[in-house]
């Protein structure tokens, strides 16, 4: 049995696929504009969005003026409410869904709690969350975000906190759902988003960090994500930061797992308050200025700091965005976080911007559905068989 399915721009756009992408990515933008991006001339452009303006693909939606002398510009953009992404992003206790439109705007969010780490439990939660969006949302595709090794965007290699190795998730998925289906690490996803829609759109090189349970590293260079085989298993994690520091659980000493991850600093805040404290109270409390907090976070943002310089040294990012549940803490110690990194960094050296993300959850679900959106408008979506 196979499902009929919008097969997505670049099925047939051909040579004028650039210009969706552009207008997608950039809209509402005027011709000129494009043709500045693309190195079109305004003959070569014209003859390109022809069709894609007749196909309903692109629209013009007007005239806009900069105050300037001449004539207003023409304006096109796309309908970002014509096709709906659902994304996904499995944790480790819960999953977290986003329905976004066309442009990773999430319309519609939830998050359902895991308690069955099975792939069959999992599958059947995506299934249920599908059908119940699709009550108000007919979605395209399906992306979803994971924190481990994954291949081709088909199969979760390994993922230790769910006790995965070699799961085929996407086929799993789109046999139940009948909706075709990505899978990738969750802070490749996330570079995704940052890249198309993001902090980082307009930016040749960037980087991304995530904190939380876990340290993650991304890094983009003109729209693709560095990966290899051995992406997804968290070796950023280990980045020493502290020689002097304390020991993570694979008897590192000072590395990013012991100094960073939310589990860590909460067990150290609560060794030091004498009772139990999260993560989150762990923050505010150095963010009020608690003594034992201060000093845990501040530590804390000095090994963030140790890690941006060597990212910023080896790297020579355009940008870095700081993300994930954890990145109160970057904010709290953003002076120590500048301070380590300009000291251990050449005194001529460009320090690029930092963005902080919200470090809401539903991020990362935003993220795995731009996959999905990417696989749309690149024409790469596959029929379900």
């Amino acid at each position: 049995m196979s499902t009929t399915l919008e097969p997505g721009w670049g099925s047939d756009a051909g040579a004028a696929l650039p210009v969706a992408i552009e207008v997608l990515r950039r809209g509402p933008i005027s011709r000129a504009e494009i043709g500045r991006r693309l190195g079109l001339s305004h003959a070569s452009l014209s003859r390109l969005s022809a069709p894609l303006i007749e196909r309903g693909v692109i629209h013009d939606v007007g005239e806009h003026s900069n105050g300037r002398v001449g004539r207003p510009s023409r304006l096109l953009d796309v309908d970002a409410s014509s096709h709906f992404f659902l994304g996904i992003k499995i944790r480790e206790s819960e999953i977290v869904a986003a329905v976004t439109d066309l442009r990773g705007e999430v319309v519609e969010s939830t998050a359902v709690p895991l308690s069955d780490r099975s792939p069959a439990a999992v599958v059947q939660q995506v299934k249920d969350l599908h059908r119940a969006f699709e009550v108000s949302h007919t979605v395209t595709a399906i992306g979803i975000g994971i924190g481990g090794a994954v291949h081709d965007r088909r199969t979760v290699i390994s993922a230790g906190f769910l006790a995965w190795e070699e799961i085929a998730l996407a086929d799993l998925i789109e046999q139940e759902t009948r909706i075709p289906t990505l899978v990738e690490n969750d802070v490749v996803a996330l570079c995704e988003y940052e890249d198309w829609f993001g902090f980082a759109s307009h930016d040749e090189r960037f980087a991304v960090i995530t904190l939380g349970i876990g340290t993650g590293f991304g890094l983009v260079i003109n729209g693709q994500p560095i990966v290899g085989d051995d992406y997804g298993y968290g070796l950023v994690g280990h980045w020493p930061m502290d020689p002097t520091g304390p020991l993570c659980h694979q008897g590192h000493r000072g590395c990013a797992a012991a100094l960073l991850n939310s589990d860590a600093i909460a067990r150290y805040a609560t060794e030091a308050l004498g009772h139990d404290v999260t993560f989150d109270e762990a923050v505010e409390l150095a963010a009020e200025g608690h003594p034992a907090a201060s000093r845990i976070v501040h530590d804390a943002a000095r090994g963030l700091g140790v890690l941006i310089a060597a990212v910023c040294n080896l790297t020579l990012p355009d940008r870095i965005i700081i993300a994930g549940e954890g990145v109160r803490l970057a904010v709290v110690g953003h002076d120590t976080v500048q301070g380590k990194a300009r000291e251990l960094r050449d005194p001529r050296a460009h320090t690029p911007p930092i963005d902080y993300s919200s470090g809401d959850n539903v991020e990362w679900a935003r993220g795995a559905a731009v996959l999905a959106i990417q696989a749309f408008a690149l024409g790469t979506l596959a029929a379900v068989q």
